[in-house]
């Protein structure tokens, strides 16, 4: 039996009937960027999540930026975050010119440990940028109490962990602002690329809605005046008009980081099943750490006050390279992240990290094999994974 770690046709073939008509709708209306329905999905996920304000980009990496621009980070500044994640959490730091400063994780969690936070910050920290990493969220209500205490921002990469929650609440809703992807291989993912940021901070939302379209038009003159303290205009109503007056002025130095119409109506499809897929990614994962409670792998820890949405589901062994060698004789597909710490980087080396300084993360890269785990993963793919695993070494 060959078990893929995802099949993205399998779920397309699930809501062809749903997502083929409004691509064509798309193609036919002519309007490909902005407008109605990317403001309409917009609602919608502020409507999922509970926020006030979300805003539709063009990837999960680009909402990193333009948030840490928003916040004025940059040159200069320090942002502490985790350094087992995908790199493009603390290269999004460098891109503005700021100093990514990693601190260690835990080992339950895999996310950034709270207790090791405080020692890390200095005159230059402007914020903690927390992962949510594989689907399960960090201690936020430990991190906002550090970050308010030092006056600094928090911004969740949520990019794993929509439908995630903590104590009740929605990731994407326990900080300052946070930032989503929609890569194809996400939870609820995009035919290509496309991301969310999500705040209820007015201000930060202005500034984005304005960073991610070259900072012009009224947006871009209320955003500069908001950076500037001063007063802004009324509220902004989208400008749809090919030739309205303000679209050619400019108060920012932005980007072009908006989310394809396209895009956001084949997402809004998707939405409408996340809930459904969240919960069989649910029932696989609790399958796995029942089945493989009495075997030689480490099945991942759940915490009571926090609902896992399973993006990855990443098991830990001594036996890393050769249990994944081994299932992929079995013709199981598994995933290595992430095998490579940040804070050990090349890139990073000019931060003068070593071997040694972050023994967590280091284990974890060494340690951790994720197994398929989708929606459309069958039962049999499943209990053929398990045996699969148990039969290794025998």
């Amino acid at each position: 039996m060959k078990v893929p770690i995802l099949d993205l046709k399998r779920q397309y073939e699930l809501l062809k009937d749903e997502i083929e008509p409004v691509i064509l709708e798309v193609a036919r209306s002519g309007y490909y960027i902005m407008g109605p329905k990317i403001a309409a999905f917009e609602k919608e996920i502020a409507d999922y999540l509970g926020v006030k304000h979300a805003i539709a980009v063009s990837n999960g990496t680009d909402a990193l930026v333009l948030v840490l621009k928003a916040c004025g980070i940059g040159e200069g500044d320090e942002v502490i975050t985790t350094p087992f994640t995908f790199f493009a959490s603390a290269e999004v730091i460098s891109v503005v010119g700021a100093t990514p400063v990693f601190v260690d994780v835990e080992d339950k969690s895999f996310n950034i440990d709270p207790d090791k936070i405080e020692e890390k910050i200095t005159s230059r920290t402007k914020a903690i940028l927390p992962v949510h990493i594989f689907g399960q969220t960090a201690d936020m209500d430990c991190i906002n109490t550090i970050a308010k205490k030092h006056n600094l921002f928090v911004i969740e990469d949520a990019c794993q962990a929509i439908g995630a929650k903590y104590k009740g609440k929605n990731a994407g809703d326990l900080a300052d602002i946070a930032c989503f992807s929609f890569f194809p291989t996400k939870n609820l993912g995009a035919f290509g690329d496309a991301g969310m940021i999500t705040t209820n901070d007015d201000k930060l939302a202005i500034i984005c809605k304005a960073l991610r379209e070259h900072g012009g038009g009224k947006t871009g003159a209320n955003a500069k005046a908001l950076l500037e303290s001063l007063s802004i205009e009324s509220e902004v109503k989208e400008e749809n008009s090919l030739y309205n007056p303000h679209k050619y002025y400019n108060y920012l130095i932005g980007h072009n980081a908006r989310m394809d119409v396209i895009q956001a109506a084949i997402l809004s499809v998707k939405l409408k099943h996340l809930k459904s897929f969240t919960e069989k990614r649910t029932a696989t994962a609790n399958y796995y750490i029942e089945a493989l409670k009495d075997s030689d792998v480490i099945t991942p820890y759940t915490f009571e006050e926090r609902q896992h949405c399973w993006h990855q589901f990443a098991l830990r062994t001594k036996h890393k390279n050769e249990l994944g060698e081994y299932l992929s004789e079995k013709d199981v597909t598994t995933g290595a992240f992430y095998p490579v710490p940040l804070h050990l980087q090349k890139v990073y080396e000019d931060l003068g990290y070593k071997e040694g300084d972050l023994p967590v993360s280091e284990m974890l890269a060494k340690e951790t094999l994720c197994l398929p785990i989708f929606p459309e993963l069958t039962e049999d793919e499943r209990e053929y994974v398990v045996e699969c695993i148990k039969r290794y070494k025998e």
